[in-house]
């Protein structure tokens, strides 16, 4: 008879398993204008109060989001649904990959409280991607909108949702909960989709931006990229203009900072005169608002951002009239 010993089952799993046997890969050191303060304030430490004390997932944390302190202190946070285990594996994000375990049903009821607790004007949600379930997640993301209008009506919605790829319905049911704006990212130019992003297709994802706004035109849409991984110039600006065919209301840019030794390596940090020149160019492409730095997040400044291209909208509208 043979016994077998598990060595290893009270060892803590990997944050990410797939990236564990990768030859590790050079960290470059920060230029200036990329360094952040340590969140130590009182408003950073509130903040993290109620997240803990709703027992949320927050993007901010998971993500390793530079912009933490700051968004923090001002109690804003992008709350993660669904989990904090997802079930892709992008070479370029420090959210755990693996199998992620089932749904809390009280969930949305959490996150409507604690943005009332923060009394928060507009919020974001965002979710790891859940390829396990049937509808992606739809119903659950439809859920939490639900409960945030109910406890707190006023409160604007934004949304960072997955791609619901090979989801038949599923985007249909995120835009039927009304959410005020649907971000959807394309995190960097199709030529490194399968490198960086080999779960996803390029296409898909311009495809859902654009059927959105078939569905509820007056939904904001918005999307956004990373850039010093390798991508060209005219590849950006190629970028812009698929998602302005498919009528993208906002884009952001940002740089694209390494979470570890394992991760797709900073092929370049991008000077921020460059990201100025993208701005103009976006808004040249006609844009109702663009966002770029080396710090911009998709959710970084993004109750101002919604003030903004709520604004911009009724100019335009006044424009036209």
């Amino acid at each position: 008879m043979v016994t077998v010993v598990d060595t290893i089952a009270n060892r803590p799993r990997p944050r990410h398993p797939e990236k564990a046997h990768r030859p590790d890969q050079e960290v470059l050191r920060k230029p200036d204008w990329i360094r952040v303060k340590a969140p130590v304030s009182k408003g950073y430490a509130e903040t993290r109060e109620i997240v803990k004390s709703h027992k949320l997932v927050t993007v901010c944390e998971e993500a390793g989001c530079p912009n933490i302190g700051e968004c923090w202190d001002k109690k804003h946070a992008t709350f993660m649904i669904m989990g904090e285990i997802c079930t892709r594996a992008c070479a370029f994000c420090n959210v755990a990959t693996g199998i992620p375990t089932a749904l809390d049903p009280d969930e949305p009821a959490r996150v409507a409280h604690a943005v009332k607790q923060m009394g928060l004007s507009h919020v974001v949600i965002t979710s790891v991607d859940r390829d396990d379930l049937a509808d992606g997640g739809a119903q659950h993301f439809a859920e939490v909108i639900r409960a945030i209008r109910a406890v707190t009506p006023s409160t604007t919605i934004e949304i960072l949702t997955p791609d619901f790829l090979r989801k038949d319905g599923a985007l249909e049911i995120v835009v039927a909960a009304k959410p005020d704006v649907f971000n959807h990212n394309l995190e960097t130019v199709p030529s490194n989709y399968l490198t960086v992003r080999p779960g996803a297709r390029y296409f898909h994802s311009i495809r859902l931006l654009q059927r959105v706004k078939e569905l509820d035109p007056s939904i904001f849409t918005k999307s956004g990229i990373m850039v010093g991984l390798g991508e060209e110039r005219n590849e950006v600006l190629q970028l812009m203009d698929d998602l302005r065919s498919a009528n993208v209301d906002f884009m952001t840019i940002g740089q694209y900072l390494q979470p570890s030794k394992k991760h797709h390596p900073v092929i370049r940090f991008i000077p921020p005169d460059e990201f100025k020149s993208y701005e103009t160019v976006g808004k040249a492409k006609g844009f109702l608002l663009m966002a770029s730095s080396p710090l911009t997040r998709s959710s970084h400044h993004a109750g101002e951002d919604f003030a903004r291209l709520r604004a911009a909208r009724e100019a335009q509208l006044a424009k036209a009239s």
